[in-house]
């Protein structure tokens, strides 16, 4: 198996690289997320979508390859192909990439769910320092006020 570019593995030795990369980014994000660090959040998040770009051209990549061979371009494909040509370490990768795929969407399920329950606190904490209206006031007019009750602080 040679490693030139119009293979399939070429772009599946790459494609691991990057997923391998996207993990240890996605990791470091759920412990941004824990930590609230959201300025570091800030900076990360560009290194995620740049990966997932990267992963999606190579993988775009791996198809054309894959239809050029005379396989399904597609990730069915790929199996057809390695049981024609690859080898069993081309194997082991190609389930590797799939393992870490997965993982890395489960990673992802997990850090969106930190992002709501951040998202909630936050918003649970706004809605408790907005005033609230005082409800049952009615006005001159005999309409409900829509007066709020606002509560002062002092700087000293």
């Amino acid at each position: 198996m040679n490693g030139a570019p119009h293979t399939p593995m070429h772009s599946l030795r790459a494609e691991h690289k990057l997923i391998t990369a996207l993990h240890d980014v996605l990791r470091q994000e759920q412990e941004l997320l824990v930590a609230a660090d959201i300025e570091s959040l800030d900076k990360l998040t560009p290194r995620k979508a740049e990966l997932i770009n990267e992963m999606a051209l190579l993988a775009n990549q791996r198809h054309r390859a894959l239809g050029a061979a005379g396989c399904a371009p597609r990730e069915a494909g790929m199996e057809t192909w390695l049981d024609a040509h690859g080898t069993e370490d081309d194997r082991k990768l190609w389930n590797d990439v799939l393992g870490q795929t997965r993982e890395a969407k489960e990673l992802n399920r997990l850090n969106g769910m930190l992002i709501n329950r951040q998202m909630s606190h936050t918003q649970g904490a706004l809605q408790a320092l907005r005033p609230q209206a005082q409800a049952g006031v009615y006005g001159p007019s005999g309409r409900t006020a829509t007066n709020t009750v606002s509560r002062g602080f002092v700087a000293r």
